[in-house]
């Protein structure tokens, strides 16, 4: 049977996202691999890489709230947002208190709009935009809606910041100190980040990718059900999993504890021996249909 599950890898500074991956696939051929979202090379920290049928859960992965700790200088600017472009000092900036910062960073808590980067891997007319913007292309990315859960200033000795940001997906710390310093009558650029969890996945816990091989990752490899213990769990019976497996809506009563709210929400169903069996939602029938069916015995 081809592995299945999650790895939570701690990143190191300078490695891409795609070569963690790559040394993962060379593992675990030809069961795919994938990640849950990018980590610039210089950041460090929490990476998930999905293996074998995990991979179709990434996205609820990526859905997760993320915790990130991030390293400004202040007065600062360069077209990438971090000391990795061509780094400018502002002539005559102004130098904000302590208590400013911390004024201006309340102010991003919430949901905000923001403007991602212009060298990002986002795509413009189907091209990465750092591509574009390498080329000395003009790139202004739409701007979008984020949301910033909090925002601790955890040191700050001009020009150094450093900030303790929790937020949602698609969220760019490096864009984020630019608006704040912004906001501040200032520039920022970004020099260092680590990000320290994506919802369960804690640095703490997390691998180094360097020391991977197949014990290794057979050890340290985290079940399915990891991609979605956000989601409110419901066990099914023997019946009622052959059931969803083969294509069929459920009849299911969710306990009386269970809050109004989550009457039309995503479920994660697993077996009556704890095996994850799909992901279900309530149809306007009433009945729980398939969202995502999962193999057997994973």
């Amino acid at each position: 049977m081809l592995p299945c599950g999650f790895l939570n890898f701690n990143k190191p500074t300078g490695m891409t996202s795609r070569q963690v991956v790559n040394l993962v696939q060379r593992l675990v051929r030809p069961a795919r691999t994938g990640h849950a979202g990018t980590l610039d090379p210089l950041a460090t920290g929490v990476l998930v890489v999905g293996v074998g049928p995990a991979t179709r859960l990434i996205q609820y992965v990526q859905e997760m709230p993320k915790r990130y700790v991030g390293q400004f200088l202040l007065g600062r600017q360069s077209p990438t947002e971090d000391i990795e472009g061509d780094v400018s000092e502002l002539p005559d900036a102004p130098i904000p208190t302590r208590e400013q910062v911390m004024e201006a960073a309340e102010r991003f808590v919430g949901r905000i709009e923001q403007r991602p980067p212009a060298f990002s891997a986002l795509k413009v007319n189907g091209r990465r935009a750092y591509k574009l913007a390498r080329q000395g292309r003009q790139v202004q990315l739409a701007v979008r809606t984020i949301e910033i859960h909090g925002i601790e200033v955890r040191a700050f000795d001009y020009p150094e910041l450093v900030l303790d940001v929790r937020c949602g997906s698609g969220t760019y710390i490096r864009s984020l100190g630019r608006d704040l310093a912004e906001s501040l009558g200032t520039a920022a650029v970004m020099s260092a980040l680590e990000r320290t969890s994506i919802g369960g996945f804690h640095v703490e816990e997390a691998l180094d990718p360097c020391e991977l091989d197949e014990d290794y990752l057979a050890r340290r490899l985290q079940p399915p059900l990891k991609a979605v213990e956000h989601l409110h769990r419901i066990q099914l019976s023997t019946n009622q999993t052959a059931q969803i497996r083969n294509g069929l809506s459920i009849e299911l009563e969710l306990e009386e504890n269970t809050p109004p709210e989550l009457a039309h929400e995503l479920f994660a169903a697993v077996d009556p021996a704890g095996q994850f069996v799909g992901i279900l939602s309530r149809s306007a029938s009433g009945q729980l249909r398939t969202v995502r069916n999962f193999p057997t015995g994973v």
